[in-house]
């Protein structure tokens, strides 16, 4: 009687719950990975995404390999495909790492009930997060609604060792031929597009060789300093591994845990905890979406569910496109569209400008995201355009980004904007910063003149704002 190791967003072998508990069983393990035409057609999920994920697998199946089992694919409905699956082999036991989502949760429950009504044991385990969304609470015993206290219960709370990675996993003995099983599919296969994106290195080796070089003192100690700056890699890059899980978070946490002895300076403590403090922000946007499905589909403050929106379709598209006249928010968008990735600073910087400034809403922009970032995950993006269009859970939601300020702040000297917008390169850094560009250059080097007046709309959006409080 075999085990099952069902993976999702856990794309790894080191720090495991799952797999260590199988191996711990001492019994025949496969892993398994089903693609879910529901979410690959659900219009969230885009071809960086994809791209990356099918690279993830490619290595996890080597990885299963090497160790002495295998990683077998599948296409279908995950109750189908592991009903089926577990039938065939035999199989005893279900292993899978739990996840937050409305949808993975609904289907979790789902599997779980068919595979126990066939005699199955089902057992899930903590892996997203560092601690349990579900065992944190006020005082009260109510749900978190702001991320100071969040923080303050979350940071004092002890935090669990990494798994030890397998260094053998007891395979089949016979394999059967199984009705279903697929090779690893090509973008094309899955309903995608081909790319020209410069997407991060995938799997499981990228992700550790990431965590160790920025676990090194002089890039984590200094990351209260460089975290803000785009044109400076100050940040981990660790994004699209956590989506995706090719590096366990107890393994991240234990590594960057791991320098504090050789911290001897307040700056250094303090870039330690701002990191520690962006891994909580993670934790709390799952830990708000648990417990409010509802975000998903809405804003959270009533005042913004009655906000006026425009409409104007042409606006988004230039925003979609980098092509808005503001030079900041340009670079931003065409760094998303070029690697499908974007500094989280510059992430704040275009959804004020959408909300704010294009006075659009703030789910077209959260869905454009999620087409296209290659870390687009639905508790983290959704948490932060919520916060950036003053519809979700922030004390002082009023934030208004002023591009140029911006741009002047954490952009100084015009790098990032010239990065991704070498049409205008060649200009002086007050024209890239500032954006008050005559409209004789734009035209002579094919750039737009802003497409709104920031003055104008932010007094628009106060209006509407105080409008919609009424």
């Amino acid at each position: 009687m075999a085990i099952i190791i069902w993976h999702r967003r856990d794309l790894r072998i080191d720090d495991h719950p799952a797999l260590a508990r199988g191996v711990e069983l001492g019994k025949e393990i496969i892993g398994v990975f089903t693609f879910d035409p529901q979410i690959l057609r659900g219009g969230m999920t885009g071809t960086a995404q994809v791209s990356f994920m099918l690279a993830c697998l490619r290595e996890l199946q080597q990885n299963y390999r090497q160790l002495g089992s295998d990683l077998w694919l599948f296409m279908g409905d995950a109750v189908e495909v592991l009903s089926q699956l577990a039938q065939e082999l035999p199989a005893s036991v279900l292993l899978f790492n739990q996840d937050v989502e409305p949808y993975a949760l609904k289907r979790d429950r789902t599997v779980t009930e068919a595979l126990q009504n066939l005699g199955i044991k089902v057992e899930s385990f903590l892996d997203i997060s560092l601690i349990n969304p579900r065992a944190i609470a006020t005082q009260l015993g109510d749900p978190y609604r702001v991320f100071t206290p969040f923080w303050r219960n979350w940071s004092s709370l002890p935090k669990p060792q990494p798994y030890a990675r397998p260094v053998k996993i007891l395979g089949l003995a016979n394999q059967p031929d199984l009705p279903g099983r697929i090779g690893l599919p090509s973008l094309a296969d899955l309903g995608f597009a081909g790319h020209d994106l410069e997407l991060p290195i995938a799997g499981e080796a990228a992700a550790q060789q990431l965590l160790q070089d920025f676990c090194q003192p002089l890039r984590l100690l200094r990351y209260q300093e460089q975290r803000n700056f785009p044109a400076i890699a100050g940040t981990s890059g660790l994004s699209p591994h956590l989506r995706f899980g090719t590096v366990g978070i107890r393994r991240v946490w234990a590594e960057a845990i791991a320098i504090q002895p050789l911290i001897q300076s307040n700056e250094a403590q303090e870039s330690l905890q701002t990191w520690q403090q962006e891994l909580a922000w993670r934790e709390f946007y799952q830990h708000v979406l648990l417990y409010f499905p509802e975000l998903e589909q809405r804003a959270y403050r009533p005042q913004m569910q009655r906000f006026v929106w425009d409409q104007d379709q042409d606006r988004f598209r230039a925003w979609c496109a980098g092509k808005t006249g503001f030079p900041i928010v340009d670079a931003a968008m065409r760094q998303l569209n070029q690697t499908g990735w974007m500094h989280n600073r510059c992430r704040m910087i275009v959804a004020s400008f959408l909300t704010k400034d294009l006075l659009l809403n703030w789910q077209w922009g959260e869905k454009y995201f999620m087409q296209n970032l290659v870390d687009g995950d639905l508790a983290a993006n959704n948490g932060g355009w919520q916060w950036s269009a003053s519809s979700g859970m922030d004390p002082k939601p009023l934030r208004i980004f002023n591009p140029a300020a911006q741009a002047k702040k954490f952009d100084p000297q015009a790098e990032y904007i010239r990065q991704y917008l070498p049409e205008i390169a060649k200009l002086r850094d007050v024209e890239l910063i500032s954006g008050n560009i005559h409209p004789q250059k734009c035209r002579a080097l094919g750039y737009p003149q802003p497409i709104v007046s920031h003055e104008q709309q932010q007094k628009v959006f106060k209006q509407r704002y105080a409008e919609a409080k009424l």
